[in-house]
Formats: structure tokens, sequence, C-alpha cells
């Protein structure tokens, strides 16, 4: 049961089943327009993926850090200044880097999905694994948006 529960939260990772997975969205992205601000639309590309980055790179340390300090939100988790494309190509590997970390604590049949962590609040890999993958969705579809628009 357990080995399939962790099958089913490594796809939901991978993202390619429901939608469109991140590196194949961040791939190729117009790096030219990563700070240009859509009307109505309350981030640019930039902000979105450095967001994804710094918010993932939490959950992922809170997930192995038993010194674990926790950010402030927003302040902690947006940018404060445009974005280049040097930052970006970076942000990038850097979320696919997490991205397969926290796959490979999801895989890594050592790690008890269901003990909740010493330092948390009744938080569990499980949790965080799911936390991840909805964030991740939830700003990637932000993403393909501005993607989609900024391509016309």
């Amino acid at each position: 049961m357990e080995t399939e529960l962790r099958r089913h939260l490594l796809e939901l990772l991978e993202g390619k089943f429901a939608h469109i997975d991140l590196e194949t969205a961040l791939r190729g992205f117009p790096v030219e327009h990563i700070n240009t601000r859509i009307e109505n639309s309350p981030h640019t590309a930039w902000e979105l993926v450095e967001h994804l980055r710094l918010a993932q790179w939490d959950i992922l340390d809170f997930s192995v850090n038993p010194g674990y300090e926790e950010m402030t939100f927003p302040d902690d988790y947006w940018p404060k200044q445009a974005g280049t494309e040097d930052a970006w190509n970076a942000s990038v590997k850097q979320i696919l880097a997490d991205l397969q970390a926290m796959r490979g604590l999801v895989s890594d049949e050592k790690n008890d999905l269901f003990e909740r962590f010493p330092w948390g609040s009744g938080q569990t890999l499980l949790r965080e694994a799911m936390l991840v993958a909805d964030h991740n969705a939830y700003h990637l579809g932000q993403l393909m948006l501005l993607r989609r628009i900024l391509e016309q």
C-alpha cells in the first residue's frame, strides 16, 4: 500500500499527468519578457518563478532540517527586484534540483511518509510533498497563462 502511495506521490510531483510539467513549462520561456507585467496580472513571470523557487526550497528545507527557521510571509517568499536572464536560469535550475530532491525524499523507503517531523506542528513528509505539488501546480498555471499571452 505504501509503495503505491509513493508511486502516486512521485507522479504528482512530476506533474505530467494532469498538466504540463515544470521542466517543459520553464524550458524556452521567452526570457526577454520575464519582467513584463501583463495588465491585471499581479505578477511577472520572474516573480512567479522566483516565488516557486523560494517556496519550494522552504518546504524542502523544512522537510530535512531539524534546525529549520521559519520564513516571513510574504516578504521572504517574493523577489524584491526584477530578474535577469542569469538569475532566471539559476532559479529554474534550482527549482528543478529541489523538486528532484523532494522526489528523492519521497522515493526513499527509509523515510516514513506519515511520521510527524519533531520540529514541526504535525506536518509529515506526505503533507509536504503534496504541498509542493499543489503550490507548484497553482503557480505553474499562472506562468503558463503569462507565457501564452506573451508569445502572441
